[in-house]
C-alpha cells in the first residue's frame, strides 16, 4: 500500500481563541500565527513539527472527550525526551493531569490538561 497521508493537524474549537493561543504560546512553547483576517478566522500554533489550529466556538463552551464520552484524550503527540519536556511544562505551570509512566499498552506519556479542559497526551510507543 502507498503512502498518502503525510502529516495531521489538531483542530481545536475554543470560546476565546486569543486566550487559547496565549496559553499555548507562554506556557507550552508553541508561536502563534494568527489568520484572525480569513473568511474562517483561525490561530496556527506551532512547535516543532506539530501544528494545532484554533478556531472560535459560536459561544459555546469546549467539553473534552472525557466528559463526551466517558474517556479519551483530546489530542496525543507523538514525542522524544518526555521527561525533558515534562519537566519544561512543570516549570511553566502546565497542569499534569498524569505523569510520565508506562502505559498498559506498551506507551510511555504523560497528560496536561490546556485552559480550555482538553487532555493532551505526549507519549511513544516502547519495545
Amino acid at each position: 500500500m502507498k503512502n498518502l497521508l503525510i502529516e495531521s493537524h489538531c483542530i481545536f474549537p475554543t470560546q476565546d481563541i486569543i486566550k487559547t493561543a496565549n496559553f499555548y504560546e507562554h506556557k507550552m512553547g508553541f508561536k502563534a500565527v494568527h489568520y484572525l483576517n480569513a473568511n474562517e478566522p483561525h490561530i496556527c500554533l506551532y512547535r516543532d513539527t506539530t501544528e494545532i489550529i484554533l478556531t472560535k466556538t459560536n459561544g459555546q463552551k469546549v467539553i473534552p472527550n472525557r466528559d463526551l464520552y466517558g474517556y479519551g484524550y483530546d489530542a496525543y503527540f507523538i514525542t522524544k525526551n518526555q521527561e525533558e519536556l515534562q519537566e519544561e511544562l512543570v516549570s511553566s505551570n502546565v497542569k499534569i493531569v498524569r505523569a510520565l509512566d508506562k502505559t498498559d499498552y506498551n506507551n510511555t506519556e504523560f497528560v496536561v490538561e490546556d485552559i480550555d479542559g482538553r487532555w493532551i497526551a505526549f507519549g511513544i510507543k516502547v519495545g
